[in-house]
């Protein structure tokens, strides 16, 4: 215990970051257990999209979608998911919905809107598109 104050009195600005760090990882870990929107692996988004009928909703830029999006998402961009025009999305409310962005670091918001106006099944694919991609699963260009 005495080497850890002899550390943080020489050290005081590396001392007051790891304690920063270890603050944000601990609320970014109960904020997650807490929270009704999970993040997924893409072995659970495929199975939700192939057993259950889940819903992908890429919310990317639309170029980037265009570049390359998972077989039958649906494209609404996440300004348009915060202002709630997301009218085409209503009738799919009681299935799965899985929000993607490029890596998965944004959809959280869009998610939690989603989850906020309702859909009751709203999760975020981890690493979005750039993990599916990364693990050779197909995308979809055009559209």
């Amino acid at each position: 215990m005495q080497e850890i104050m002899q550390f943080a009195s020489n050290h005081p600005i590396l001392s007051l970051a790891w304690v920063a760090l270890l603050v944000l990882v601990i609320v970014t870990t109960v904020k997650g257990m807490f929270s009704k929107v999970k993040t997924i692996s893409r072995g659970e988004a495929t199975r939700q999209i192939n057993k259950e009928d889940a819903v992908v909703v890429d919310v990317r830029s639309r170029d980037d979608y265009r570049k390359g999006h998972i077989s039958g998402a649906i494209h609404i961009a996440a300004a348009d998911i915060k202002k709630g025009s997301f009218a085409e999305l209503e009738k799919h409310k009681a299935q799965p919905v899985i929000v993607v962005d490029a890596t998965g670091t944004s959809a959280a918001e869009s998610a939690a809107q989603l989850n906020a106006a309702g859909f009751a099944q709203v999760s975020v694919l981890k690493e979005g598109v750039s993990g599916w991609s990364g693990d050779n699963l197909p995308l979809v260009r055009g559209k």
